[in-house]
């Protein structure tokens, strides 16, 4: 390979890491240079992008009047289109496309999924170098072996030009919704008198049409009583319950049963064991993980964010303690398998636990046909030293041991048990009872937990035979029927992933199972990320609820394609054929531009509603309640007001200049702090202040005789 090799890692961690399998000639800050070995035989330069080093340019930047918000001015679309290194990345930049123009062969090393292909991709044609050898590489481990055996193995371009091409796609659709939507939405809403920006976005909108779905079954659901029957059996054996498939709206239907049987819930009455079958059944270990079911999981166990395990995911990745994160599958190929195999005693250790592995390579976990871009998520072949691992948080140990004890799950037994069905006859009414036996923990020894349906199945039920008897004490039992449980911010990521669940349309559910759901599994908890910061949503307690701003935007958007799923599965679909070769980046973005332009005739006709009015008003009301901190101490005529980076009087056209800093000593003050000090001239002890050498410190604030805010040390 020739001296004037360029290989471009998508940021200085994993740049880093594939220097450190080769011999290292020199650092600087902006690239490393390698020492010649058996990959290079000439060495080689590894830089770096730090993320992306060009993003699409802004309206303004296109023409000057597409700078102000203007209904006059949609649909914006440009000519062609361009883009820009991003400001704070241009030293970065210069340095990759001086490098591009001085190499040969020029390797993408971006991680290896669309967005890595697109990062690599939009630098290469922003420097304008052209007539390179391209060459890919595709890994899924950071370890040296890894590194190094990819290195001698490189791809050529073909399929990463087509991910690409789909990836860019994606890209500017995304663009012209979010650019043109967001303002269409925003400007007629404002025109009602709603002061506030709406984002809009191909993906993101129906997500947060999904949850205010779910919010709105739960409060319009009215709860109705319902009736069963129980039964308590007492044999001379023992004790056991059983419940008969009954269940009526009106008690009273179970009650003229029970007399058309002879039976009353006051009288004991005998019971004729109709049989009993005993069956020995197994559960298998679960499947490996991908990276959605490990964010469902860690959400459910600890309250991570999906967010919040990704970024665990990349430190431990990084660490190269596990496989690439940003996958999708949940199998493995029969060469993971096998170095998975020869390490599983050395796995055992690191978790304290001993079985006798079954070294089996099962279809379950093990089936390289479903295997494409990405394997499931498994520990790499490193075992990491005591001092890695005592060094981990709690979190990122966390998070690593769920994966070490679901991937040793693969090697255990299944868990076994002895299932019993007793059917006990009362009169002419069934009972029945279900109970089990644990015989075999098996896998389940590894993850010390009972769930709740274990708990209620493990009853172990008397030795009784059939056609023996039974005295019954009946009981009509009244339940309520239960609303749709709320979202946990775990559960987005299943009701995004499942959205075809969601979608009536057979052709649409069908696309979104192919394309499996809306979002991808690398972006998905990003999506949730900008939902929150964009205002739509709140989780407290890891319980998701749509915010006043969120149920406007899904007023506002209600029968237009952006509120609905089936818009995504049909996007999805014909992204995934552009990235396969089978669709044009032309024709996908004429149809965005259709959609555009029937949006922007519709909409204003669609926001002048009953619905959408009252939502408005309200939202005004409280935009102008949730504004007012506090009568104004200075002037006593005017109120103070958060004016977003300052509170400040609203009487300050009438010459009151009152106002105070919404940061005192590096400490944010919030609204309560700052109307506490407006209504008693003094707040309570506060925390958090830092003096200029950054050391922290406590005082009460107070107003002096000049309306200045001072400190107060006394006790």
């Amino acid at each position: 390979m020739s001296t004037k090799t360029v290989v471009l890692a998508e940021k200085p961690s994993q740049a880093k890491a594939y220097a450190e399998a080769f011999a290292i000639e020199k650092k600087d800050k902006t690239c490393i240079t390698l020492k010649p070995c058996a990959a290079f035989p000439n060495g080689a330069t590894i830089t770096w992008a730090i993320g992306h080093l060009v993003a699409l340019k802004m309206p303004q930047d296109y023409k000057e009047e597409w700078g102000k918000w203007n209904l006059s001015n949609l649909p914006i679309i440009p000519d062609r289109y361009e883009f820009k290194v991003t400001k704070d990345k241009q030293t970065q930049f210069n340095a990759v496309k001086k490098l591009f123009k001085n190499a040969e062969v020029i390797i993408n090393a971006c991680d290896v999924d669309r967005e890595g292909s697109n990062i690599f991709y939009s630098i290469l044609s922003m420097t304008g170098v052209k007539n390179k050898t391209i060459k890919r590489l595709w890994i899924n481990s950071l370890e040296t072996d890894e590194v190094r055996k990819g290195f001698n193995n490189l791809r050529d371009n073909t399929k990463d030009l087509l991910m690409y091409n789909e990836a860019k796609t994606r890209q500017i659709s995304d663009w012209l919704v979010g650019i043109n939507a967001s303002q269409l939405y925003t400007l007629l809403l404002q025109q009602k008198g709603l002061k506030t920006a709406l984002s809009v976005g191909r993906v993101q909108s129906p997500t947060v049409y999904m949850i205010y779905q779910r919010q709105q079954e739960i409060e319009n659901f009215v709860s109705k009583p319902f009736y069963e029957l129980y039964a308590e059996f007492t044999h001379e054996k023992g004790v056991y319950k059983g419940k008969a498939k009954i269940k009526e709206d009106d008690r009273q239907q179970v009650v003229a049963l029970l007399e058309k049987n002879g039976l009353d819930c006051s009288s004991p009455a005998n019971g004729i064991i109709e049989s009993v079958t005993k069956a020995m059944k197994k559960t298998k270990s679960p499947l490996l993980h991908s990276l959605s079911t490990l964010q469902t999981t860690a959400n459910k166990r600890w309250k991570y964010s999906p967010a919040k395990v990704l970024e665990i995911m990349q430190t431990l990745y990084e660490k190269k303690l596990v496989t690439y994160p940003r996958t999708d599958c949940n199998y493995i190929t029969d060469s993971e398998f096998e170095y998975l195999s020869k390490n599983v005693e050395e796995y055992q250790k690191i978790l304290g636990v001993s079985f006798k592995p079954d070294r089996t390579p099962k279809k379950r976990y093990v089936d390289g046909s479903k295997v494409q871009e990405h394997y499931a998520i498994v520990m790499t072949k490193t075992i990491p030293a005591a001092g890695i691992l005592t060094g981990l948080n709690a979190e990122e140990k966390n998070v690593y041991e769920e994966i070490l004890k679901t991937t040793l799950a693969m090697f255990h037994g299944e868990y076994v048990y002895e299932e019993t069905n007793i059917n006990t006859k009362v009169s002419n009414i069934d009972f029945f009872t279900k109970g089990k036996v644990e015989v075999e923990q098996g896998w389940k020894a590894l993850f010390n937990e009972i769930d709740d349906k274990d708990k209620e199945d493990s009853e172990v039920l008397p030795p009784v035979q059939e056609g023996e008897t039974a005295r019954s004490l009946l009981e009509v039992k009244e339940g309520f029927t239960k609303p749709p449980k709320p979202y946990t911010e775990g559960g987005l990521i299943n009701m995004m992933k499942t959205a075809g669940k969601l979608v009536e349309d057979e052709a649409d559910s069908e696309i979104l199972k192919e394309v499996e759901g809306i979002g991808t599994e690398a972006t998905r908890s990003g999506i949730i990320e900008t939902i929150k910061k964009n205002g739509y949503i709140e989780v407290k307690k890891n319980v998701v609820s749509i915010t006043e701003k969120g149920k406007i935007l899904c007023e506002a958007i209600e029968g237009n394609l952006l509120s609905s799923p089936s818009m995504t599965a049909k996007w999805e679909g014909y992204l995934k054929k552009i990235g396969e070769g089978k669709g044009s980046q032309e024709n996908f973005l004429k149809n965005i531009q259709k959609f555009l332009d029937a949006t922007i005739n519709e909409a204003p006709k669609k926001l002048n509603t009953d619905s959408i009015n009252h939502a408005v008003e309200v939202a005004v009301k409280e935009q102008v309640n949730a504004q007012v901190i506090g009568n104004c101490p200075k002037c006593n005529e005017g109120s103070i007001l958060d004016r977003k980076t300052f509170y400040g009087c609203s009487n300050y056209k009438n010459g009151c200049k009152f106002s105070l800093s919404k940061v005192v000593a590096n400490k944010k003050l919030t609204a309560t702090n700052v109307k506490k000090l407006l209504d008693k001239k003094k707040t309570t002890k506060l925390k958090g202040f830092k003096n200029k050498e950054g050391k922290e410190f406590s005082a009460k604030l107070f107003l002096d005789d000049t309306f200045k805010i001072k400190f107060d040390f006394s006790k």
